[in-house]
C-alpha cells in the first residue's frame, strides 16, 4: 500500500495567482518523494499558465477522479472540458464559479477519503458568492461542510501559532460576539490542536486582551475584567495553560510570544497584522478542530501580479508541508491515546 500522502488542491480564483503558486510549489521533483498530489481543476487552465509563464517543468498527467491518482505524479482531475475565458488579474464571475466548483470536488473526496489532506488555493470572497456558497471564506464553509459546532483559524509559522476567537466580523460588531463562552470554546479548540496536531503535550496560551493596554486595568474599557479574565480562569481550572489578558503590541514587541506555544487574539486584525509582519509572506492558514485537515497560504488572490510570474510559492509550499505533517501527527496522537486495552485485545486477535 502506497504510504504517500494524498494532497488535494482546490485551484482557487482562475484569474489569480493559484495556479501559478500551484505549478511552482509542485515543478521541483523532490515534492513527489513523499506526497501524490491531487489537483481539482482543468488542464486547459494548467497549459495556459504554463505557457504563459513558461513552467516547462511542470509536467501533470490528466485524470478522471481522484481513484486513478499514481505516485510520483503530478494528478489533475479535469472537472471540466469547456473553454473559458481567462482574465488575468481581474475579477470575474466565472473566476468564482469555477474556483467553488473546484472546491466543492476538492472537499466532496477528503469527505469520502479519497484524498488525505486539503490544501486550498486563494478565492476571492466577493465573486465566489452564490447559493452553495455563502459564506464569509473557506473557513466557515468547510466548518458547515464538517458538520463541525466551530473552528478555530489558526496562523502557523514555524513555533508562532496565532489562533483567532473571531474571524470576518466587522470590527463594529466585534463586542456583540465576544463572551466567555466564546473565548473558552476557542480556547478549548487551540489547546486540544497544539496537542493533537503539532504533538505539543502541555501547550501554554497567551490570550490577548481587546481594548489597548489590555483595557489597563477598567480604564479602557472592561472586557478584560468582565469577559477575557473570567474566560481564562474558567480555561485554567479545566486544566488549559492560559495566560493573560495581554496586550498584543506589548506581547508582540517585547518578544514575549516566543515563550507561549499559541496565542489566541480576539479578532482578525488584532492577530494576523503581527503575525504577518513576523511571518514574512511565508505563513499558513490552518483550519483547526475539524475533522479533515486543511491548510492555505496566509495570502490572497494578488491580481495585482497575477500573470507576471513574480508570486512567491514559498506560502503554499509550507501549506503543503504543514498539512502532512498535522497529518502524520494526528495518526502518532491516534496511536498514543488509544485505550491500552482495546490495543492489547487487537493484539492477541493477530
Amino acid at each position: 500500500m502506497s504510504q504517500h500522502i494524498r494532497v488535494g488542491i482546490s485551484i482557487g480564483d482562475i484569474n489569480g495567482i493559484g495556479v501559478e503558486i500551484i505549478m511552482k510549489s509542485l515543478e521541483d521533483a523532490r515534492m513527489l518523494e513523499s506526497i501524490t498530489p491531487v489537483i481539482y481543476g482543468s488542464a486547459r487552465i494548467f497549459s495556459y499558465y504554463r505557457k504563459a509563464l513558461n513552467l516547462n517543468n511542470f509536467n501533470y498527467i490528466k485524470i478522471a477522479q481522484a481513484s486513478e491518482a499514481k505516485d510520483k505524479q503530478i494528478n489533475l482531475v479535469n472537472l471540466w472540458e469547456e473553454e473559458i475565458k481567462i482574465n488575468v488579474g481581474e475579477s470575474t464571475k466565472e473566476g468564482g464559479e469555477y474556483a467553488f466548483k473546484s472546491l466543492k470536488a476538492a472537499t466532496n473526496d477528503i469527505a469520502s477519503g479519497k484524498i488525505d489532506v486539503l490544501i486550498t488555493a486563494p478565492i476571492n470572497k466577493k465573486n465566489i458568492q452564490s447559493e452553495e456558497f455563502n459564506f464569509p471564506g473557506h473557513t466557515e464553509y468547510l466548518t458547515k461542510f464538517a458538520n463541525a459546532e466551530e473552528s478555530l483559524m489558526l496562523m502557523v509559522n514555524d513555533n508562532l501559532r496565532v489562533g483567532l476567537v473571531t474571524n470576518h466580523v466587522p470590527l463594529t460588531k466585534i463586542t456583540e460576539v465576544l463572551t466567555k463562552e466564546a473565548i473558552l470554546g476557542k480556547l478549548q479548540l487551540l489547546n486540544q490542536s497544539l496537542q493533537k496536531d503539532f504533538g505539543i503535550v502541555k501547550p501554554k496560551i497567551a490570550v490577548l486582551g481587546l481594548n489597548p493596554h489590555a483595557g489597563e486595568n477598567g480604564m479602557i474599557g472592561d472586557e478584560e475584567q468582565q469577559i477575557i479574565g473570567p474566560a481564562v480562569e474558567m480555561a485554567q481550572k479545566s486544566g488549559i495553560l492560559a495566560f493573560g489578558p495581554y496586550a498584543s503590541d506589548g506581547l508582540f514587541g517585547s518578544g514575549k510570544f516566543t515563550q507561549f506555544d499559541g496565542v489566541l487574539a480576539m479578532y482578525h486584525d488584532q492577530g494576523l497584522t503581527p503575525f504577518k509582519a513576523l511571518a514574512g509572506g511565508t505563513g499558513i492558514n490552518y483550519t483547526a478542530g475539524l475533522p479533515i485537515v486543511r491548510t492555505s497560504p496566509d495570502h490572497g488572490t494578488a491580481y495585482e501580479i497575477a500573470g507576471q510570474g513574480i508570486a512567491s510559492e514559498e506560502s503554499f509550499r509550507n501549506a503543503i508541508y504543514l498539512a502532512c505533517d498535522i497529518f502524520q501527527n494526528r495518526k502518532k496522537y491516534k496511536q498514543m491515546t488509544v485505550n491500552p486495552l482495546i490495543a492489547l485485545e487487537k493484539e492477541m486477535e493477530r
